[in-house]
């Protein structure tokens, strides 16, 4: 009798510490968002040559992983081609180079070439990027050696839930 009572006990234990129903909280960390920036232009300082600067609405995580794309192309029916960057085109003025940097307040984008960039205005002008800001993981999945493909824009969509349906805009 004192077995059965003793695993009542245990098992009405178990049964009434639950987990809570506190989910009043919305856990950002876990949420993959999506901005735009339309038709921006790239602007010279001597320091940093062509750019384009701006802060992100939220602050980041240190985990999360911020990707890039730039809008190549237009398909039949309003289609965007999205590339990764950083991204190198070859071009018959030479090599231009989109870059970007990040921290957790903002990012900049950045365009270089081994020629005069004046002479290829449609690459600094009126542009179109999106910015996937993907939650990262403390369990220290950045080290693993099977990395993440980001290069298919397409793709990272689908593998972390994005809607993309309703992409902020951060201009």
């Amino acid at each position: 009798m004192k077995k059965i009572l003793t695993l009542f006990a245990v098992v009405g234990l178990f049964a009434f510490s639950g987990c809570s129903d506190d989910d009043n909280q919305p856990e950002y960390d876990t949420i993959s968002k999506v901005f735009d920036l339309k038709n921006v232009n790239f602007t010279f300082n001597a320091t940093d040559g062509y750019n384009i600067y701006q802060k992100f609405g939220n602050l980041l995580f240190p985990e999360d992983v911020v990707l890039i794309y730039r809008q190549s192309a237009t398909l039949t029916g309003n289609v965007p081609v999205w590339q990764l960057i950083p991204r190198t085109l070859y071009l018959n003025e030479g090599e231009l180079y989109y870059d970007f940097d990040f921290s957790d307040e903002d990012f900049t984008i950045y365009a270089a070439g081994n020629y005069n960039l004046n002479l290829t205005p449609q690459f600094l002008n009126n542009q179109t990027f999106r910015i996937v800001i993907v939650p990262g993981s403390k369990s220290g999945s950045a080290k693993s050696v099977n990395k993440e493909d980001y290069s298919d824009y397409n793709a990272v969509i689908k593998k972390y839930n994005i809607d993309d349906n309703n992409v902020k805009q951060l201009n």
